[in-house]
């Protein structure tokens, strides 16, 4: 078993907290090395850059390979891990010394930390923090902090990988949009298309984290599929 960290914005880690979300999409970018997304059938068609196989340009002829085994594509490696492992989510926070003391001035080393997304902080131990952690600069000025630099040990959520797969974005169901965090219009005052309204919904959520970087719903890229369930501490 391994573990990753994974970043979730605040809208979702709620949702993850509420037990709405168990599916992250992520964009499948291939890395610029000798090995690279391809699929098996001919350039720019349907299955070109599928990440689900992998081949190798030969220096030699020009010509992409997709390597196979007993006529199937050899699986790249999903690089949020496979089933079984786990990921510990980076949110945005905000860690402060707790003072455990009736003392004006003490040399405290516990850390409190508070989230921005929801819920009540968390109490670290000095024994529970890295040796090497600092406070961060943001902090000490009282700002919050970007989840990318949350070290593991502040992490209040950790995850468990059931399924990963590969597809189109487009190719996500209703049923999807739902685990992926957006709420049931079914169960709404006013009733709405489940299709449209939670597959709009997705797609506008995701165009707002993703289309300005050229990946947005109308480029239709592909995407890896992590299902996940909540460990509870």
């Amino acid at each position: 078993m391994k573990e990753r960290p994974i970043l979730f914005s605040g809208p979702m880690v709620r949702a993850i907290l509420e037990g709405r979300k168990t599916q992250t999409r992520r964009v499948a970018i291939p890395k610029r090395s000798y090995v690279d997304f391809i699929g098996g059938g001919p350039k720019d068609g349907p299955d070109w850059n599928d990440p689900a196989c992998w081949g190798f340009e030969d220096p030699n002829t020009g010509f992409w390979w997709a390597l196979r085994g007993d006529e199937q594509c050899n699986q790249l490696p999903y690089p949020h891990g496979n089933p079984g492992d786990r990921l510990w989510v980076r949110e945005t926070w905000k860690p402060r010394t707790s003072h455990s003391c009736s003392l004006d001035t003490c040399d405290c080393s516990d850390i409190w930390v508070d989230y921005q997304a929801a819920g009540d902080g968390v109490y670290f131990a000095e024994r529970e923090i890295d040796e090497e952690w600092t406070m961060p600069d943001a902090a000490i000025k009282g700002r919050w902090v970007p989840s990318i630099h949350m070290p593991r040990w502040a992490s209040r959520i950790t995850l468990e990988i059931t399924a990963v797969r590969a597809e189109r974005l487009q190719s996500i169901s209703w049923e999807d949009a739902i685990a992926e965090g957006i709420r049931d219009p079914r169960r709404a005052a006013r009733r709405v298309d489940p299709v449209e309204g939670c597959v709009a919904q997705f797609r506008q959520l995701w165009d707002g984290l993703n289309a300005a970087r050229g990946h947005g719903w109308d480029a239709n890229p592909w995407v890896w599929v992590v299902e996940f369930r909540r460990i509870e501490s």
